[in-house]
């Protein structure tokens, strides 16, 4: 290090203890309690920990400027600005300092300051983030917190623990380094964003590792690649092309939706995927989706937005025609494209895409059919979800800040689904304040997969503003025109997310329906034993099992093993004793065991298992 450097570092850091010195005069003068809220102990350990990562990374790096450290699922991170671009081995550096700064127990104190003071301070420290967002709170009006624990100071709402020793020392990881722009505006400048984990156990730790490393082993990008399911290209970024094997699960899933809703009398619509704006701005979607849509201009008049919604086209469809109260209630499923703009740092594989086809549904009631609509759509949330062997919870998601129409209808409305979670489960539904859509509140429902992890999928919400905005009318049966109740509804969410759980739920190896190839057929010998195979496959697909023959030039054994590979639920041996038999040496798929079977019988187990979604 240069002289003049060192001397820069020593300037920083005296700086920082000027700081410390002008917040514990505050303390003296304002010091107040942390205040907790309603915030439970884990959110608040992590967002603790979040502050002793800052801290141990300012011991790392004096220079450091810091943006924001939340806490968020299973942990928390902090966007940093730092001198030089970080590596894994960091992490461990890092959390060695964090592990000596809990350990030495700092309290965390909590103090009010004048945005001028704070933004005074701050600007000596050259934490220009910090400034700006001062500033922001300025603006608001909202209250300046300052937190100080050891010899790190922040700009903090809180709430914190007592103490760093809080935080329980064995039970926390640093996890990955990704680059972040600053507000998540790709013209700020890209911070380095250290992500870490906590929980209130070490066993918890323990467990939750486990899971993600069961979880990398399971990712449907990998396992995509592996069974030639899908794939991504730069021409359409965060729009996936499903190979042939991928279609026929896309395909599969689609039917299996179509068929579903027979039993509950829907009818199927289409609607165009780009609109006018003026519709968008009508419903309210240009408010919040506008900076997440694309546009075509047609002219210099004319301007049409793809959809990021489908709800405005089943309300056109509505209002085509004079409805009676007969009519209702009115059942319109589409399968419908929706494309929204998303930044590339935010895509994830099919799990977050920019255009996808989500399995909706709008219908259309009167306010006394409510309470049997929406039973009858738990019903087939039921059926759809049973094949899959998930596990799910319901949770009730209501009025968020930014809400449309009046309180007194939305209170109507969260109390309505409240007394239909009730009835159905009890207790045993949960709670997401603020969570519900701008036009309604609704019943979200979270899967469990296969280890573990909660996926959002099915979502039922209930829109009273809708229909008023877009003068939906139906006669009553005294001749009164009146609006009709909406229910917008999705039950796997989009085709493409709820694919790509499904690939990491069964780590590719679907059930026989599922499947993209149902039956390998393996001839011990081409040219002894060819004939024969291709008179099994013949009577296989006759039965509409997807099955093929592999006879390529490899040992039986390499050709076992390929079918393995590609998680294909039955291998069919056949050879000199299965032709003079009529039969197959069906080896399904995890097993070394083979059993012998007449091909009629074999015929009968496979469809019956496609039949019943096994």
């Amino acid at each position: 290090m240069e002289p003049s450097d060192k001397q820069d570092l020593e300037i920083l850091i005296l700086f920082w203890c000027f700081l410390i010195f002008k917040i514990q005069n505050y303390m003296k003068k304002e010091q107040t309690s942390t205040p907790k809220n309603s915030t439970g102990k884990i959110e608040i350990i992590r967002h603790s920990a979040a502050h002793v990562l800052a801290a141990a990374v300012l011991e790392m790096f004096p220079e450091a400027k810091f943006g924001t450290g939340p806490a968020i699922e299973n942990g928390f991170y902090y966007d940093i600005d730092l001198p030089r671009t970080l590596i894994p081995e960091d992490l461990e550096i890092l959390e060695e300092k964090m592990k000596a700064i809990i350990k030495a127990n700092h309290p965390f104190e909590r103090a009010e300051a004048s945005a001028a003071e704070a933004k005074e301070n701050f600007e000596k420290l050259g934490q220009i983030y910090k400034v700006e967002l001062i500033s922001e709170l300025e603006k608001s009006g909202e209250q300046i917190s300052i937190y100080k624990s050891g010899h790190f100071v922040d700009l903090c709402s809180g709430p914190h623990l007592d103490s760093t020793g809080e935080i329980p020392i064995g039970a926390f990881k640093l996890t990955k380094i990704s680059g972040a722009y600053w507000k998540a505006d790709e013209k700020n400048k890209q911070m380095q964003r250290i992500y870490g984990v906590a929980f209130e156990t070490k066993d918890a730790l323990k467990e939750y590792l486990h899971i993600m490393e069961e979880a990398e082993k399971r990712d449907h990008r990998k396992i995509g690649k592996e069974l030639d399911l899908f794939s991504f290209h730069p021409e359409a970024p965060g729009m996936p092309f499903f190979h042939p094997k991928g279609t026929i699960i896309y395909n599969e899933l689609k039917n299996f939706w179509l068929e579903a809703q027979k039993e509950f009398e829907y009818s199927n619509v289409l609607c165009p995927s780009m609109l006018d704006v003026a519709i968008w701005k009508k419903s309210g979607h240009w408010d919040h989706y506008k900076d997440d849509m694309y546009f075509v201009s047609v002219d210099e008049n004319k301007q049409f937005g793809l959809r990021p919604m489908d709800c405005p086209g089943a309300i056109l469809i509505y209002n085509n025609s004079l409805k009676s109260y007969r009519d209702l209630p009115l059942r319109y499923a589409e399968p419908g494209l929706i494309t929204r703009r998303e930044k590339s740092g935010q895509l994830g594989g099919l799990l977050r895409v920019q255009q996808f086809t989500q399995d909706d549904a709008h219908i259309f009631i009167r306010e006394d059919q409510i309470e049997e609509e929406i039973k009858k759509v738990i019903q087939l949330v039921d059926k759809m979800y049973k094949p899959f062997g998930l596990e799910y919870k319901a949770f009730l998601s209501t009025r968020p800040d930014d809400f449309m129409g009046e309180a007194r209808v939305w209170e109507k409305a969260e109390q309505d689904l409240k007394k239909i979670l009730q009835e159905i489960y009890g207790d045993n539904y949960g709670l997401k304040e603020k969570d519900g859509a701008f036009y309604g509140p609704k019943i979200d429902f979270q899967l469990k997969d296969a280890i573990g992890r909660t996926w959002q999928c099915a979502t039922i919400q209930l829109d009273f503003q809708m229909p008023l905005k877009f003068d939906c009318r139906y006669s009553d049966k005294d001749g009164q025109e009146k609006n009709p109740v909406l229910i917008h509804r999705t039950i796997l969410g989009s085709f493409e997310r709820f694919m790509g759980i499904l690939i990491e739920h069964y780590a590719g190896a679907f059930p026989v329906w599922l499947s993209p190839i149902q039956a390998m057929i393996v001839p011990v010998s081409e040219e002894k034993f060819g004939a024969y195979a291709e008179e099994v496959r013949e009577k296989l697909a006759a039965s509409g099992v997807r099955v093929k023959i592999d006879a390529t030039a490899e040992s039986l054994g390499k050709r076992i093993r390929n079918a393995e590979k590609e998680k294909i639920p039955y291998m069919l041996v056949v050879g000199e004793k299965e032709m003079e038999s009529q039969s197959v040496a069906v080896r399904p798929r995890g097993t070394k065991d083979q059993t012998a079977m007449k091909v009629d019988e074999f015929v009968k187990k496979i469809t019956g298992e496609i039949q019943e979604k096994k």
